[in-house]
Parts: structure tokens; C-alpha cells; sequence
């Protein structure tokens, strides 16, 4: 078999890969739903067929845009946002039927769908008139300018119920750009560390061991650290300032390969959080309520400890166990409105136990993987910075707000991917699923096959 036959199969192999895993993943969630319905009414949903035939087409239709328009692409990425998509759908609908009985609430499932599918409409566009990933990079200051103007925007918007001012509000809609902005960073990032990781990987000086960056080349980590404790002072937001940095020196590591800069940087969120927590009331609150989730039990609690939900879900993963009281059995919307947000991984830690949070975990684990290997897969520097980012950008938020919500780290009241309900963070993974597999199609593509004779090739180059 010629060479473009062998790849035409590995092709049709992975699409059809692809395909297989994507039924796994329609079955995964319809098997969540029926078992919900199961569990709270005592019989099968009487939407369940609606439901199942709008899942079919939705992986359908985007099987096949990634079959058309992304054929070389790695086949797991998209069974696995579909899977997580899934099982968020079906926790939202599950806590609905709670939140109606307990709060008298609306449903949020039906907008998280209506998001969900806006996401995929989202991706298929990105599929279609992204050509080449390498385009982005023309873009660069473009987009780190529009990316600044919304990251600061929130500042001048009232801020949420818990104080962090996250939200962009005109009238009716309202949406988080911290979403938007992580994957506009990256491409910025992975244009400017593109054009000059060689000056920032040569130029330093010895210091304890450490080769640390010199003035001219420290500006850019200072720059970006003095913009994350701005978000953290104006905005009050743990978690898009933590994501921010910490994105900028991991992509910063991957262009230069010096453990130094990881250090440097390290160091310097760290004082900056430190004094910005000791001085700024709301940040100062989530530390005490990190430190001490138990005291708001106590007759007169700290101050700045004005909510229990540290300790709440810490109840509420105790009460789960390794195998958990079984999905709709639980009751993690004792938890309020936050259980549909960062904290409806409470609702996975109850109901599904331990188990569940290792096969939840799993599956961000192989996503933020196969997002990895097509760095390591991509041809191009810039393709290779952008996957880098892009991956980093998912594996920070799921670590900042599953460390939050367990206990870790300070809460920070970030979606979790394609979990939580939301609106911007449902659209925004689907755009970074997008173009993750664009730049995995052009990574795993076969080189074109040589045309004419290969000895007067190799004489023409001998030549040359």
C-alpha cells in the first residue's frame, strides 16, 4: 500500500474511532437522564426520546463537520467535551428538580442547552472558516487588546452576590468575559513568545542556582503580573487572576525551557496574593473561609466569613462516600444556587461518590492530554504555543475551582467546564474544543507525497 493509501485508512480510522466514541458518549448521558427520572419520579423521563434524538444529531452534525472539515484531527477530543457536556447537562436537570421543590427556582437545564447548542453552532464556524490556526497569529495584538479591554471591563459593572465583579451587564444580557478572554491570551501569548523566545530563553543571569530573566526581558512577566493584581484589586476575582498569570508562565516555560521563569513567577503571584489578600476585604473573606470553613458555625464567626458553602460541601462529599447515594438521591442543592456553578462538582462527590470524581477527573485528564500530545504533534511554533495555552488554560480552571470547592485552595466561583451551567463558559470551551482540533488536523496531517522520479529528486538536490 502506497503511503497516501496508509494514511487514508489511519484517517477513516480515526474518524470512525471518533464516531464509536461519540455513541459511548450519547449513551453515557441518556443512561444519566433515565436513571435521574428513575431515582426522583420512579419513571423514565417522558421527554427521554426528544431528548435522545437531539443528542443524536448534535454528535452527528459535529462528527461530520470534523470529518469534512478536520479529518486528520485527534479523534478523542471531541468524544470527550461531548461526554463532559453531557454529564453537565444531565447534573443541571437533576438539581432542577431539587432547586423547583426547595427555592421554588426556574430550570436551568433548558438554557444550558439552548447554550450547548450555541456552543456547537460556535464550533462548526470555527471548523469552517478557520483555514489554518496559523492565521490567529496575524491577529495577535489585535485580539491581547480586545482581550484587555474586556478582562478590565467588569470593573465598572456592579459586582455578583458574593462581591468579585465578573459579569458584563447591558440590560438583559449579561456574560463573563474572563470565558473569552483566557483563550485570546493564549493566542496572544503564543504569537509574542513565537517572535521572541529565543531572547528570553538566552538572555539571564545566575542567581542561587537559578538562571533568572534580565531587566529587559523580566518587563513582560512584570507587565503581566502587575494586570493580574490589577483584576485582583478592581475586580476581586481569585480565580481569572490565577488563571491569567498562571497561563502566561506556563506558556512561558513550554517557549524557553527555563525552570526559572516558573520560579520568578511563582514567587511573585505569591507575594501579590498575599498582600492583596491581607488588604482587600472580599479576597481576605474566601482566605478565612479556606482556612476555617467549620467557624461559621460558631457563634460569632470571623469577619469576612459570611457563607458556609466551604463547609457545606465538605459535608456533602463526606456523605458520598467512595460510591456515593446514587444520582438524584442526594442533597447537594442544600447548597443554594452555587451547586449549579463551581459547586455542582459537590453534586458529583455525593451522588457518584469517590468513583465519580475519579472517572470526572479522568476524562479532564485525557482531554487536557490529547490537547498536550497535539502540542507536542504540531509542526509550527506557534501551533505548538497555542495547544500548550489552550490546554493549560482548561487544566488551570478545572484545578482552580476543583481545589476550591474540596478544600485545596480558596474558593474562587469559577465555572467549571463544560459542567456548570453558564452560558460564556459553555460557548468559550467550545470555541478552545474548536480550535484545539484545528490545530490537531494540521498536526497530524501526512506530508505530501513526492512527485516525479525519486532519483532525479535526489540528483536535483544534490545539485542545489
Amino acid at each position: 500500500m502506497s503511503a497516501g493509501g496508509r494514511a487514508t485508512a489511519r484517517t477513516a480510522r480515526s474518524r470512525n474511532a471518533e464516531l464509536l466514541l461519540l455513541g459511548g458518549a450519547v449513551l453515557l448521558t441518556l443512561f444519566g437522564y433515565a436513571s435521574v427520572g428513575l431515582a426522583t419520579a420512579g419513571e423514565l423521563p417522558g421527554e427521554l426520546f426528544g431528548y435522545a434524538l437531539g443528542l443524536v444529531a448534535a454528535a452527528a452534525l459535529a462528527h461530520f463537520a470534523v470529518r469534512r472539515f478536520a479529518p486528520h484531527a485527534d479523534p478523542l477530543i471531541l468524544p470527550l467535551a461531548f461526554a463532559l457536556s453531557g454529564l453537565g447537562l444531565v447534573l443541571i436537570h437533576r438539581l432542577d428538580i431539587s432547586y423547583a421543590i426547595r427555592y421554588h427556582s426556574p430550570p436551568a437545564a433548558s438554557n444550558q442547552v439552548m447554550w450547548s447548542a450555541i456552543g456547537l453552532a460556535v464550533l462548526l464556524a470555527v471548523l469552517v472558516f478557520l483555514k489554518d490556526h496559523r492565521h490567529l497569529q496575524r491577529y495577535a495584538y489585535v485580539t491581547v487588546f480586545a482581550a484587555l479591554v474586556l478582562l478590565m471591563a467588569p470593573a465598572f459593572f456592579p459586582g455578583d452576590s458574593y462581591g468579585a465583579k465578573r459579569w458584563i451587564r447591558l440590560g438583559a444580557l449579561s456574560f463573563q468575559p474572563g470565558e473569552f478572554v483566557r483563550i485570546a491570551i493564549a493566542v496572544f501569548f503564543a504569537g509574542y513568545l513565537t517572535m521572541h523566545k529565543d531572547a528570553l530563553a538566552l538572555a539571564s543571569r545566575r542567581v542561587l542556582g537559578f538562571y533568572l530573566p534580565r531587566g529587559r526581558q523580566f518587563g513582560p512577566i512584570a507587565a503581566v503580573w502587575v494586570l493580574s493584581l490589577l483584576v485582583l484589586i478592581f475586580e476581586r476575582d481569585l480565580g481569572t487572576s490565577l488563571i491569567f498569570f498562571g497561563l502566561f508562565v506556563i506558556m512561558l516555560y513550554a517557549a524557553t525551557e527555563r525552570p526559572s521563569w516558573v520560579v520568578s513567577g511563582l514567587g511573585m503571584f505569591a507575594v501579590g496574593a498575599f498582600v492583596v489578600g491581607s488588604m482587600e476585604p472580599h479576597v481576605h473573606g474566601r482566605i478565612v473561609a479556606w482556612l476555617h470553613p467549620m467557624d461559621y458555625y460558631l457563634p460569632h464567626p470571623p469577619a469576612g466569613l459570611t457563607s458556609p458553602q466551604a463547609a457545606e460541601a465538605l459535608f456533602s462529599f463526606g456523605s458520598g462516600g467512595v460510591l456515593g447515594t446514587g444520582l438524584g438521591r442526594g442533597h447537594s442543592d442544600l447548597i443554594g444556587f452555587a451547586g449549579r456553578s463551581d459547586f455542582i462538582l459537590t453534586t458529583v462527590g455525593e451522588e457518584l461518590g469517590l468513583a465519580g470524581m475519579m472517572a470526572v477527573f479522568l476524562l479532564y485528564a485525557l482531554l487536557i492530554e490529547r490537547g498536550l500530545r497535539t502540542a507536542l504533534d504540531a509542526r509550527d511554533s506557534f501551533g505548538k504555543l497555542l495547544a500548550t495555552g489552550l490546554a493549560g488554560a482548561l487544566a488551570l480552571q478545572v484545578f482552580v475551582v476543583a481545589g476550591g470547592v474540596t478544600g485545596l485552595l480558596p474558593l474562587t466561583g469559577k465555572a467549571l467546564p463544560f459542567l456548570a451551567a453558564g452560558g460564556s463558559s459553555q460557548v468559550a470551551n467550545w470555541v478552545l474544543i474548536a480550535v484545539l482540533l484545528k490545530i490537531s488536523d494540521s498536526a497530524r496531517k501526512p506530508p505530501p507525497e513526492p512527485v516525479g522520479d525519486p532519483d532525479e529528486q535526489a540528483t536535483q538536490m544534490i545539485r542545489r
